[in-house]
Parts: C-alpha cells; structure tokens; sequence
C-alpha cells in the first residue's frame, strides 16, 4: 500500500529488454535504499514493484509483460527520471490517499497551464477510467497523489502546487506524454458494486427501485 506522496526522484541507471515485452530496471537512488529488503515494494511512476537486488546506489526490479503493456514503463530509457516511494510503514502518516500501484492505464497530456502559484494540467484517458472518479475526488498520476480540480467524459483537469512539482517529475513532463493512472480505490470497488453482478455476466441489482423496497 502506498499514500502518493513522493519520496524521491529516481534515475534510470539502464533497462533491459527480454522476451515477450518483460524488462529489468535498474533505478539509480539514495533516500529509497536507507532501508531495503530483498523483497520490498516500490512504487516506480506509480507502479508497484519488487526489489530483486540493491546495492548501496541502485535497486534492480523486474517488470511482467503485462505490466510494460498495461503502463508507461516501457517508454522510459537510460537516463529517465521517476518518482519513486516505498510502500507505507504501518506507523507512517498517510498524508495522500489510499495507493495500491496497480495501474488502471494511461492518460495523454493535452494543456499545461501556469495559473498564479499553480500549473494545471489537462489529460485524456479512457472514458472506463474517468466512470470511477469524481470532481474534488482523488487520483494518482504516475505514483503522485492529486486532487481532482475538473472532469468532464473522458478529460481531468488537476491542479500542482509548487512544492510538489519540486518533488516529483511533473516539470519535465510536456504536452502529449503519457502518464500512469490509478484511480481511487474506493470509487473503484463502488463503481463495481453499483454496475456489476457477482459474474460481471448481469447488472447489479442495486438499482433505485432495489433500494426503495428496502427501505432506503
């Protein structure tokens, strides 16, 4: 589980590709590495991945075919910046929202804009995407924990302030670059319940007259 706050920006140090689409990243740190475990969990953009070996400058991951298609990792290459965080410590403060690193997909850039002491940002994604969030909801773009400040179909609008822009690789991002995206995971599980059945092979009968019936 992660909260979408930044710990750290990460460097590609290189990528190897294999077959079927799978690749190993090896990501170039320091705040990161102060306590791993063969094992850990870090939110690479956003993505949830397993520490397979670390030294005292870089970590290793693999990435699933599945994975590579599903994200924006495949377009990342040897000098790369990322955002980086570790899975929350049970005593830690959860000071974004709740983060699992499964990505649901990606989203486009179409408008960075300067607004005062913020800079909107617009992005397009699939409509199923933008079915589960919410105006004034939260979402998380690649791994950073944001608010959502305009939705309409299948375009977001979030609004960064500067401290989190210094912190994470907003900056370098330009118009038309893909971002991951994850939505709430409450909304999701909502959304699920309300418009799937048990075998998502019929509707959910929760519906208004279901709710009358009983009381509601």
């Amino acid at each position: 589980m992660f909260t979408g706050i930044i710990e750290e920006i990460g460097t590609v140090q290189s990528l190897s590709k294999r077959a079927a689409d799978a690749m190993k990243m090896v990501i170039k740190c320091s705040r990161i590495l102060e306590d791993v475990h063969l094992g850990d969990s870090i939110a690479i953009n956003g993505v949830c991945l397993t520490v397979t070996s670390y030294s005292e400058e870089q970590f290793t991951a693999d990435v699933m075919p599945e994975t590579v298609k599903a994200t924006s990792l495949g377009d990342l290459k040897s000098g790369s910046k990322v955002n980086l965080e570790r899975a929350m410590s049970s005593n830690g403060r959860f000071g974004g929202h709740f983060v699992s690193g499964h990505i649901d997909g990606t989203a486009s850039i179409t408008r960075i804009e300067k607004n005062s002491n913020a800079i909107y940002y617009d992005l397009e994604m699939d409509k199923s995407l933008t079915d589960m969030l919410t105006k004034k909801g939260s979402i998380a773009l690649d791994g950073v924990s944001l608010t959502i400040f305009d939705l309409r179909d299948s375009h977001v609008t979030v609004s960064i302030i500067p401290h989190t822009l210094e912190g994470t690789i907003f900056p370098t991002k330009t118009i038309g670059d893909l971002v991951n995206v994850e939505c709430d995971m409450i909304g999701k599980y909502i959304y699920r319940f309300l418009t799937k059945g048990h075998d998502d092979q019929q509707p959910s009968r929760l519906t208004p007259s279901f709710l009358k019936e009983h009381g509601f």
